[in-house]
């Protein structure tokens, strides 16, 4: 397991929209887990991609995302927010 941490210029629902995009069914395929307060959780091939976003006012948003099994996707997903 891995942890990233990123500041992005995107808000919090946009870096949530992209995650979905990148790493759901329209992208790599993995099992979106909706009920999980407050980030974006999806699970698949043995591992799991925790991504957050947070932005307190006058910052930029932090994008925290955690891995298992898909470090080199959640690192080319935080390329894509930055």
């Amino acid at each position: 397991m891995i942890t990233y941490s990123v500041e992005s210029g995107l808000t919090p629902e946009q870096v949530m929209d992209r995650a979905r995009q990148f790493f759901g069914a329209g992208g790599l395929g993995l099992e979106y887990d909706p009920s999980v307060p407050n980030c974006a959780y999806f699970q698949g091939g043995g591992g799991y991609v925790q991504v957050t976003a947070t932005r307190e006012p006058g910052r930029k948003t932090e994008v925290i995302v955690e891995a298992r099994e898909w470090e080199q996707q959640a690192r080319d997903f935080l390329q894509k927010v930055r």
